[in-house]
């Protein structure tokens, strides 16, 4: 079940996120100054091949596969990057997303629901 990490502090005035984890998803969100959601990343499969869908306001969706920079035998462990992965099985994820969402906040939940079932693609 997805729980928030410890809020971040912030101005008055400023944007901000909230970070919300459990064991196989992440989900951040960004929100403008006017307290409106600018974007979100929701990873899934975390430990075993991670992918996360992006989307911006300005921006749009991207889906990526996670390299967690392990890949080579010997060497010490690069930075995780982001890669272009277009499959992305978004009933698969929104019922994931759905179960593991339970505790946040409902508006949250609406919104990300609504923009998987929006991705263009899958």
């Amino acid at each position: 079940m997805l729980k928030e990490l410890e809020k971040a502090k912030r101005d008055s005035g400023e944007s901000y996120r909230r970070w919300f984890s459990d064991k196989t998803l992440d989900l951040i969100i960004w929100f403008s100054i006017d307290n409106n959601i600018a974007g979100f990343q929701l990873c899934y499969r975390k430990g075993s091949d991670e992918r996360a869908l992006t989307w911006f306001k300005d921006l749009g969706y991207s889906h990526d596969r996670v390299d967690d920079g392990e890949r080579i035998p010997g060497h010490y462990k690069m930075s995780p990057i982001l890669v272009p992965d277009g499959t992305f099985n978004k009933n698969d994820i929104l019922d994931l997303f759905m179960k593991e969402s339970k505790t946040i906040d409902q508006n949250i939940i609406n919104f990300v629901s609504q923009k998987i079932r929006e991705y263009p693609k899958g």
